[in-house]
């Protein structure tokens, strides 16, 4: 009985990283595609027609939410890999520093070689920091993590207003000097990257190994210190919810209750957040400002409704074949998101067909409908061969012991 409840969590928490990572693309795509910022407002770097249907819905259903399931997932494995590791003799501390440490690894590799949206550095990085907090109860977890995630998002979206304010006034031409010139500062400050930005994507592959090295070596630091209290709350929260039994035992009615009410009160906000940056022509401080922390709450009410939702979803689903392929690709998940980054690459880089200058926007979930088939077209065929992706295979010989 207990093996059988073990591993229903694994296959469902199996089944809820492959949406993860499946939805994770619909907004790395953009990055693919063009530079950096455009995925914070379809009007970078420039206006397409139907450029504006595919961000605003990604927007409300896809940006911040599947990171936030994502790191949620990556919480609650951290607690089932030590578990795994004490039940093989190991000390579990230092099994998961060694498995961090090499996920760092392998996180720098992937922004240096192929792509700056890395998110296995900052991962491993706050991981280590979450197995400082790892013993707690589930509550005690909880206590540390929503203050931390709520005030951080909270002050930052507090202090980002006066600039929004200042920008509106610069756009409706009642601003001062001073700020109309700051705000043209931005704007080339704007310009700047974007212009970085597709000078490595049009690059061949050394070339754009040198550029992004040379512009930004600590890149993937910056982005773990950016993040910090984003991706470590989210991952004490994955913990407390795997160990308060989440995943196995909690009523289906609660779980109802708490997918409605995610899913709904965030996608509520989401939209009510996009009309309004829609009706006021993507200002860019108010783009920055919502995905980077004005949407914290609704991102973190969405991802916790979209797992209670797929857990009362999964019992349909595990015995057919998109259950059994979604529990596939989540088994596979570092080796589905490396290599949707070598796919995307391949089409769209300057080391590959090139194809980002050329594609419009709208044309973006063509692409992501190419890599969710990739994504799911391989795993059981593998797993059923070698029992798990290659990247995963390579990441657990690297960080065990021979032995283990």
């Amino acid at each position: 009985m207990a093996e059988n409840l073990k591993q229903t969590r694994i296959e469902a928490i199996d089944f809820l990283r492959g949406v993860a990572v499946l939805g994770i693309l619909a907004i790395n795509v953009t990055g693919f595609w063009g530079p950096s910022l455009a995925t914070f407002s379809p009007a970078i770097p420039r206006m397409e027609p139907g450029g504006a249907v595919w961000f605003g819905f990604a927007f409300v259903v896809f940006e911040g939410k599947m990171r936030a399931l994502f790191s949620m997932l990556f919480g609650a494995s951290m607690v089932l890999f030590a578990r795994a590791a004490q039940r093989r003799g190991l000390d579990p501390g230092k099994a998961q520093v060694r498995r961090l440490v090499w996920l760092a690894i392998f996180g720098y590799a992937h922004y240096a070689l192929l792509w700056w949206g890395d998110i296995l550095f900052p991962y491993a990085l706050c991981g280590l920091c979450a197995l400082l907090l790892m013993r707690l109860s589930p509550a005690g977890l909880v206590a540390v993590a929503l203050p931390i995630y709520l005030l951080s998002h909270g002050i930052d979206a507090l202090l980002a207003l006066p600039g929004m304010a200042t920008e509106q006034a610069v756009l409706s031409g009642i601003a001062a000097p001073a700020d109309v010139a700051e705000q043209a500062g931005m704007m080339a400050r704007i310009a700047a990257s974007i212009s970085s930005d597709l000078a490595v994507l049009d690059a061949g592959f050394v070339d754009a190994v040198r550029l992004r090295l040379a512009n930004g070596a600590a890149e993937p630091l910056r982005v773990t210190l950016a993040t910090f209290t984003e991706t470590l709350p989210l991952m004490l929260i994955g913990m407390a919810l795997l160990r308060s039994g989440f995943f196995t035992t909690w009523p289906k009615r609660s779980l109802g209750w708490i997918a409605a009410i995610g899913i709904l009160g965030g996608a509520a906000a989401s939209v009510a957040a996009l009309s309004w940056l829609a009706a006021h022509g993507w200002p860019p401080r108010a783009m920055f400002g919502a995905i980077e922390s004005g949407m914290a709450f609704p991102h973190l009410a969405m991802a916790i409704g979209y797992a209670a939702g797929l857990l009362l979803l999964f019992p349909h689903l595990r015995g057919r074949a998109v259950g059994r392929a979604l529990v596939a690709a989540g088994r596979c998940a570092f080796s589905n998101y490396i290599g949707t980054t070598v796919l995307m690459g391949a089409i769209l880089s300057g080391w590959g067909l090139g194809l980002g200058p050329e594609l419009p926007r709208a044309w973006l979930p063509a692409l992501v409908l190419l890599g969710w088939f990739a994504m799911l077209a391989w795993p059981r065929w593998w797993l059923a061969r070698f029992g798990q992706g290659p990247l995963e295979a390579l990441w657990r010989k690297l960080a065990l012991p021979a032995h283990a």
